[in-house]
């Protein structure tokens, strides 16, 4: 086990939001027994129209189809890393790829990402660590979410860091002890309704800032039943499918007024978990997408008021953090550390997660 205090890992990301692969090259060192971080170079890589539509359709494909799909998304990733390095002659000791999630389902103890670990590893000709998240759901964990670890190493100078990708997600130190869980939908439910009038996303939520809020489909969200549950919780994909997009199906509203809705009700389910903790003077990190809709943030920044500063860092932590913090990740399996807090996940035990890939 290696036991070195200086890593340079590339980290690669591909959220549930399907906007693309992050890539982070980070210097990782030791002071004090703590990990500190350099983010040194970073890219985001737009999927093409059939990447995207092959990759949100991987749950409804036949297995040997799946795993077909698994080794091309696996070389396609170690193809772009190999690119990334030799564009910037990176010297790079690992790449920890977090994969994309095609089934989340901790309670039948199955999570499954694809992006496969020994054909990005050949492609990329580097070692690679990814499967994150299975150690700890056979621990009878939620496997996710996995980003705690590096919000405690990384930023704990703040009480509250909260993550708008897809779904948004919140950690925070609770009893000396990290939690954190998924709170609801976010960029997954604007993007959705911004591609029913042709665009990617609804850029700094100036298309729901026009709408109209309506409170009966304010209503009808509120009361899904998800936000009733305890945490330790997680949400994915499919949760969104069955549960959100019907309600929207089934309204009448238009487009801007269904953003608006979905805005206010975002910020809304946001702000009542965070004052749930009965913060005071309290500094919340935002990263994540949806630190960039300016109409969210206004709203979300009016509801914590006086109780929580809202802080939005500069853009390439907004943008690159997950990524920076899979890196982490393996370096710390790397390292044989702990990088799966059960305190977050509700498994049995704290865990090391991770496989290693060598070309």
């Amino acid at each position: 086990m290696s036991h070195k205090t200086e890593y340079k890992t590339l980290g690669l990301m591909s959220g549930t939001s399907l906007d693309g692969l992050d890539l982070a090259f980070c210097h990782f060192y030791k002071e004090n027994q703590d990990w500190q971080y350099q983010l040194i170079k970073a890219r985001s890589i737009s999927y093409s129209t059939s990447q995207q539509a092959k990759l949100k359709n991987s749950t409804n494909i036949p297995a040997d189809d799946l795993l077909h799909l698994d080794v091309l998304f696996g070389e396609w990733l170690g193809e772009q890393a190999k690119a990334f390095v030799e564009e910037y002659q990176l010297e790079v000791d690992y790449i920890a790829s977090h994969g994309h999630t095609v089934f989340h389902q901790p309670e039948r103890r199955l999570t499954y990402q694809i992006g496969h670990g020994q054909a990005l590893a050949q492609a990329a000709g580097i070692p690679t660590i990814c499967d994150f998240r299975t150690a700890d759901v056979l621990l009878g964990g939620q496997g996710a979410p996995l980003v705690p670890i590096g919000d405690q190493t990384l930023f704990s100078s703040y009480d509250y860091c909260l993550n708008l990708g897809g779904i948004s997600n919140i950690s925070l130190d609770l009893h000396g002890k990290r939690i954190a869980y998924d709170i609801g939908p976010a960029n997954m439910l604007l993007n959705y309704l911004a591609k029913k009038i042709g665009l990617d996303f609804d850029r700094g939520g100036r298309i729901a800032k026009d709408g109209l809020t309506d409170q009966n489909l304010l209503t009808q969200l509120r009361s899904l039943d998800y936000y009733q549950q305890a945490f330790p919780k997680s949400l994915g994909y499919e949760w969104f499918v069955e549960r959100i997009v019907p309600i929207f199906k089934a309204s009448p509203l238009s487009v801007p007024d269904q953003l608006s809705t979905a805005t206010e009700h975002i910020a809304e389910v946001l702000a009542k978990d965070i004052l749930h903790f009965n913060p005071e003077n309290a500094q919340l990190l935002v990263t994540g997408g949806g630190a960039l809709n300016e109409h969210l943030m206004m709203l979300l920044k009016a509801k914590l008021h006086p109780f929580v500063e809202v802080v939005i860092p500069e853009k390439s932590i907004i943008e690159y953090k997950e990524a920076i913090i899979f890196g982490l990740m393996g370096v710390k399996k790397i390292v044989n550390e702990v990088n799966c807090l059960a305190s977050v996940t509700g498994a049995s035990r704290n865990s090391v997660g991770g496989r290693i890939f060598y070309p």
